[in-house]
C-alpha cells in the first residue's frame, strides 16, 4: 500500500488551518485543504506495513485502538497516492456512511494506531479521508442511491444524531421504510447543534441530509417521542423501533454558589449559539465583554472556548482537574493505544493568539462559585490538586495547601461530560437500563428488553465519539434487519 519508500521520502504534513488571529472574526470552517500533490505525497506515506492496526477498532487494555467503523484506510490511501479519487471514495463509503463528519470532528484513533507512528509521525489519515469525500461531492460522484425494492416494513428511528442517521441510512438501503423522529427543529442532533460551525459547517451536514431524504428516508422534526407521540403509537405504526437518543444528561458541579446567575451547561451554550447563527432568532448566551471560565477539557470545552472568543469575550480560562499530559507517550500508554499526550486544539490556539497565553490551568479544582448581593456570578475560588496524594473514599487527589485563589468570571460553562440518556424514552417504552442509566442492550444484537426495539449510540454505550456512534448505528441496523426478515415462529 502506498509507495514502498514513501514514509522515508516524505515527512508528515498536517492540514493547514487559517491563521488563528484572523479566523476568530467569523464562523467559517478553519481547515484549509492541501493541494493535490501534497495529498498524494501524504497518501504515499501509508507504508506496506503488513499487519495494519489503523482499521481494527479493537479494545486493548480498556482503550479503543484504530478505527471503530473499520475504514479500509490502507486501500484508499493507496488509491489517493495513485490519483484514483473516485475509487477511493467507493472504498471509503463501503464502511463509513458519513466520512465528511468523521473527517472533521473525529480525533482520529486510526492515526494513534498507525504502525508508522511507532517511531515516526503517523500518516495524515483524517485529512485524506475528509478530502476524498469533499471531492466526491464537488465532482458529482456522490449521488442518491435508490433501494432496488421495498420490503413494506416500517421502522421508526428515534434520534437524528450520527447513530440514528447511520442506522436509518443502512435500513433504508436494505429496502425498509424509515422514519426518523427528532425533538429539535432541525435534523442532525449533535452534528447540527452540538458542534460549532467553524469545526463542522452546517451546510456540510445539510447536504448529506438532503441526500438521505432523496433516497427515501423520512424526517420528522419537533416530535418528542414519549411526550408528543406515545410509545404505544410508535409500536402500533411501525414494525420495529431503533432508539438513538444520545447521552444528553450533563454532569453537574454541585458546589457552593451553584445557583448563581451566569453558570451554564456547555451544551446549552453551544446549542443556543448555533441555533442563533442558523436562524437569527432567540437570545443566545453571549460572552461579549465578559470573563469566561470553561470547566472541563475535551472537545466540548474547546468548542466553548472557540465560541466565546468569536462572541468577543474579555478573557477565557480553561480549568482541567487532571495533570498536564506528557509531550511523549508514557510507558503505561503503549502503541497501538490512543496516545495520551499534550495537544493544542483549535480553541487553545485561538485563545493564545488573542490573549497571549494558553488558557488551560491543569491540576486545578473549582472550590466555590463567588457572586455579588444580586446573586450574579463574579468569580470562582480555585485551588491546585496533588494527584500523588489520594483521599481514600473521597477523591484520587488532595488539595494543595495555600494554592487557593479567586479568578474573575461572569460566565462559566460546565463541560464535564454526560451521565447518560434522559429517562423519558426508556420509561415510555418500559425498557430496562444498566447501572449507569444507559438503555440495556448488548453489542451483539443491540436488542433491548422489549422485542422489536433496538438501541444504539451513546444512549447504549455511554458518551463516546461520533465514529463509535456510526458503528453502533450500522450494527443496530444489521440486527433490526435480521429481525424484520426472520421467519415468524409458528
Amino acid at each position: 500500500m502506498g509507495k514502498p519508500t514513501g514514509f522515508m521520502e516524505f515527512d508528515r504534513r498536517d492540514e493547514d488551518n487559517r491563521p488563528a488571529d484572523s479566523r476568530i472574526g467569523d464562523w467559517d470552517e478553519f481547515i484549509v485543504e492541501h493541494d493535490e500533490k501534497e495529498l498524494r505525497s501524504q497518501g504515499a506515506r501509508c507504508m506496506d506495513c503488513g499487519v495494519p492496526f489503523c482499521h481494527t477498532g479493537e479494545v486493548v487494555q480498556r482503550m479503543a485502538t484504530g478505527c471503530p467503523v473499520n475504514n479500509l484506510i490502507p486501500e484508499w490511501n493507496h488509491l489517493v497516492y495513485q490519483g484514483k479519487w473516485e475509487e477511493a471514495l467507493q472504498r471509503l463509503h463501503h464502511t463509513n456512511n458519513f466520512p465528511e463528519f468523521t473527517g472533521r470532528v473525529c480525533p482520529a484513533p486510526c492515526e494513534g494506531s498507525c504502525v508508522l507512528g511507532i517511531n515516526e509521525p503517523p500518516v495524515t489519515i483524517k485529512s485524506i479521508e475528509r478530502t476524498i469525500v469533499d471531492r466526491g461531492f464537488e465532482n458529482g460522484w456522490v449521488v442518491p442511491r435508490m433501494p432496488k425494492q421495498r420490503s413494506g416494513k416500517r421502522v421508526a428511528v428515534i434520534g437524528s444524531g450520527p447513530a440514528g442517521l447511520a442506522c436509518a441510512d443502512q435500513l433504508n438501503q436494505a429496502g425498509h421504510l424509515v422514519t426518523v423522529f427528532e425533538r429539535d427543529d432541525r435534523i442532525g442532533g449533535l452534528l447540527m447543534y452540538g458542534i460549532p460551525n467553524m469545526k463542522l459547517d452546517k451546510g456540510i451536514v445539510q447536504r448529506r441530509l438532503d441526500l438521505l431524504a432523496k433516497e427515501g428516508v423520512e424526517f420528522r422534526t419537533g416530535v418528542n417521542v414519549g411526550v408528543d407521540l406515545s410509545a404505544e403509537e410508535i409500536q402500533d405504526r411501525f414494525d420495529a423501533t431503533v432508539i438513538c437518543v444520545g447521552a444528553t444528561k450533563p454532569r453537574d458541579l454541585k458546589i457552593p454558589g451553584r445557583s448563581l446567575t451566569g453558570i451554564h451547561f456547555a451544551m446549552d451554550y453551544l446549542r443556543g449559539s448555533t441555533s442563533f447563527l442558523l436562524s437569527q432568532h432567540g437570545e443566545p448566551i453571549n460572552a461579549a465583554g465578559k470573563d469566561v471560565v470553561v470547566i472541563g477539557g475535551g472537545d466540548t470545552g474547546t468548542d466553548c472556548i472557540g465560541t466565546a472568543i468569536r462572541q468577543g469575550c474579555r478573557s477565557v480560562t480553561n480549568l482541567e482537574i487532571v495533570n498536564r499530559p506528557p509531550d511523549q507517550r508514557a510507558g503505561s500508554n503503549p502503541w497501538p493505544q490512543w496516545p495520551l499526550v499534550f495537544r493544542t486544539d483549535y480553541g487553545h490556539a485561538e485563545a493564545k493568539a488573542k490573549f497571549g497565553a494558553d488558557p488551560r490551568l491543569f491540576a486545578t479544582e473549582t472550590i466555590e462559585f463567588v457572586g455579588d448581593s444580586d446573586w450574579n456570578l463574579t468569580g470562582l475560588k480555585i485551588g491546585k490538586v496533588d494527584w500523588s496524594k489520594e483521599r481514600p473514599g473521597v477523591a484520587p487527589f488532595s488539595p494543595v495547601e495555600g494554592s487557593e485563589e479567586v479568578v474573575n468570571a461572569q460566565l462559566v460553562f460546565l463541560a464535564l461530560g454526560f451521565l447518560g440518556p434522559e429517562q423519558v424514552i426508556s420509561e415510555a417504552f418500559g425498557l430496562e437500563t444498566d447501572p449507569r442509566s444507559n438503555i440495556l442492550a448488548n453489542e451483539d444484537d443491540h436488542e433491548t428488553s422489549k422485542l422489536g426495539i433496538f438501541t444504539a449510540g451513546d444512549c447504549r454505550r455511554g458518551q463516546s465519539l461520533v465514529v463509535w456512534a456510526i458503528r453502533e448505528g450500522r450494527n443496530a441496523a444489521i440486527a433490526c434487519h435480521k429481525y424484520l426478515t426472520s421467519p415468524v415462529p409458528a
